[in-house]
């Protein structure tokens, strides 16, 4: 039965994929794609002060379908925009389970299966669409993530306009949230702080669209009864000859408490600056964060926090904390054409806590390939080691984490 939601999603790509080539003005602009992502973790924690279980290691299957219909014709254009999803469980066991890929019984144990489906209606005029269901939504103040096996999606309502040329308007109130190893939506926003249960999430923005050298942002957001952000961001970049780039990118929070203060007194301010260096097939990175204030930077959805020394593990957002982040990334497609590599340090400190003051780091090393041409085209493996160590003061595990992805894409339309 968990299994239909999965079908009748894939049934509405299939139905996409028909129409596509009949003479009906609805269907000529849809696309429909399945996502094919296989996901191993291992999480190996050292000290685990949280949870009596320290060793994880999960591997699933997932199937992710998309479907993106056309508009009807006339002045305000109508369309519909779905999706489904189906999560298999490869290998788990009652001690390894809780990585996050899949959910759990109340046994503890991972369940063998788990699926979820979800459309939004889309309403078209000139430069402007209002999306009214579920989806996922990327902005600097709430953004739903896609770091597991399932992505995550709200719903709600969400405007975005580019009727002003070089500039997006964005607009949004959502009420609900699908964790990323959840069949159905819920009222809880998984805050830091606070249970949001039967809160809101409510955003403006603005953001340039341009080509030139620089650009920004502008967003406002807000938890009901809870707190309200400001988001500003400003990048830019400068080329240094025929094969040198340098490019930058400034990123500042206000975060301040509203309403009932459900959360308690916030009033945070976090910033963040990454400079890249690019030569050739090399870039060297290097990245400043500071929080200010008494608070952890708070945020709610999965990647809503767009600072730079937010990586795999760890934020890097505790309270009055500091970090510095040393990065580079090798294209190796000289080597081995669609090849890559990454590798990232980042050390933190001054996270002011009842326990003193709060030290840790973290290194990624990341190993990719993305197949660039012949039957397994766009085929991509990647895979990551994470180590992260701290004092007894910040609240992170020591841990070992092995990521292990493998996806494929299939555009219906193209098959």
């Amino acid at each position: 039965m968990r299994a239909v939601l999965l079908l009748n999603g894939l049934a509405l790509s299939a139905l996409a994929h028909t129409a596509v080539a009949a003479d009906n003005s609805l269907w000529p602009d849809a696309q429909a794609s399945v996502l094919l992502r296989n996901y191993f973790l291992h999480n190996d924690d050292r000290n685990d002060r949280v949870r009596a279980q320290s060793y994880k290691q999960e591997w699933a299957q997932g199937f992710i379908g998309r479907f993106d219909s056309g508009y009807t014709p006339g002045t305000f254009g109508l369309g519909v925009e779905a999706h489904g999803f189906l999560g298999l469980r490869l290998d788990s066991g009652r001690g390894t389970a809780g990585t996050g890929l899949l959910p759990l019984d109340s046994d503890g144990r991972a369940e063998p299966d788990y699926s979820s489906a979800g459309a939004a209606l889309k309403l078209r005029l000139g430069q402007t669409q209002l999306k009214v269901g579920e989806m996922e939504v990327e902005t600097p103040v709430f953004d739903t993530a896609d770091k597991r096996l399932q992505p995550e999606y709200a719903s709600g309502g969400l405007l975005d306009s580019l009727e002003v040329p070089g500039v997006r308007l964005v607009a949004g109130h959502f009420t609900a949230f699908k964790n990323q190893n959840q069949s159905s939506g819920h009222g809880d926003f998984d805050g830091y702080q606070v249970s949001t249960a039967g809160h809101s999430v409510s955003l403006a923005g603005i953001e340039s669209r341009t080509e030139g050298p620089l650009g920004g942002a502008l967003y406002m957001g807000e938890l009901s009864d809870t707190w309200r952000q400001y988001y500003a961001n400003l990048h830019g970049a400068h080329p240094l000859g025929s094969t040198t780039r340098l490019s930058w990118d400034a990123n500042l929070y206000r975060t301040l408490d509203t309403g009932t203060a459900s959360a308690g007194a916030i009033a945070t301010t976090a910033s963040s600056l990454m400079l890249k260096l690019r030569h050739q097939w090399q870039t060297l990175g290097l990245g400043y964060q500071k929080v200010h204030g008494q608070t952890p930077f708070d945020f709610v959805g999965g990647d809503s926090i767009y600072l730079a020394n937010s990586i795999k593990y760890s934020d890097f957002n505790g309270a009055g904390e500091h970090s510095w982040q040393l990065r580079y990334d090798r294209d190796l497609t000289t080597l081995w054409p669609g090849l890559s590599v990454m590798g990232r340090y980042v050390r933190g400190s001054g996270i002011e806590t009842a326990r003193g003051d709060g030290k840790h780091w973290e290194r990624d090393l990341t190993l990719a390939w993305t197949a660039p041409s012949g039957p397994a085209r766009d085929l991509s493996v990647e895979l990551s080691y994470v180590t992260h160590r701290g004092n007894a003061a910040q609240g992170n595990n020591d841990l070992d984490r092995i990521y292990v992805v493998v996806q494929y894409p299939w555009d219906m339309a193209g098959h």
